[in-house]
């Protein structure tokens, strides 16, 4: 009974060590890159899907793959810190991140689920939902990451917020609806990373 009350508060002290450090598993290159993503995608969407509120399936497959792809890009370095990182403590912080953003990402596919199989007419409305719901993650991710991270969740808010309001416009289903915010938010925190935790590496 005591050895396992031990081994619990160990586990426990660990957590709350882990939650006091500052996660360096997000790189600037993968997290970038998402954003320039984002860009192509908005410059190739009149291209690719020229009448988004006729096509609306179209446009969806043109930004859950672009999404996919970017989240596929940014995670790519905390995969590899996970497997290639042997001390607990890293473990634990990277259990710890990805518990912490996961959420947001679940949260924005379930809602473009519902969306689109029971209220197909407030599609207009999801580039402003994606960006408030992807704010959420990165505010939950805001201890682990560095303070500036705070200003990029506070934009993505921001950006959502005007999107929503303007959702039953014209602008709808603009491609910079999407392309702007990502794009501009991933090469912000992507500056974030680098300028706080990559740079201090290289030196």
């Amino acid at each position: 009974m005591e050895l396992r009350e031990a081994l619990s508060q160990i586990a426990e002290i660990r957590a709350q060590a882990a939650a006091a450090e500052r996660f360096r598993g997000y790189r600037a290159v993968p997290v970038g890159t998402s954003g320039g993503l984002a860009i192509l995608a908005a410059v190739f969407q009149p291209h690719l899907v020229p009448n988004p509120a006729a096509d609306v399936a179209g446009y969806l497959a043109l930004w859950v793959t672009t999404a996919a792809v970017g989240v596929t890009a940014a995670g790519s370095g905390l995969l590899f810190r996970h497997w290639s990182v042997r001390h607990p403590l890293s473990r634990e912080l990277t259990r710890l991140a990805v518990g912490q953003f996961v959420p947001c990402l679940a949260a924005g596919a379930l809602v473009t689920l519902a969306v689109t199989r029971h209220a197909p007419e407030l599609a207009r409305a999801l580039p402003g939902l994606w960006q408030v719901i992807f704010s959420l993650g990165m505010f939950a991710s805001c201890r682990l990451l560095p303070q500036a991270t705070v200003s990029v969740a506070v934009f993505y808010l921001l950006a959502g917020t005007v999107n929503l309001a303007l959702s039953d416009g014209p602008a709808a289903f603009s491609p910079w609806a999407m392309g702007l915010p990502f794009g501009l938010g991933q090469v912000a925190m992507a500056m974030v990373l680098y300028w706080n935790l990559e740079r201090d590496n290289g030196r």
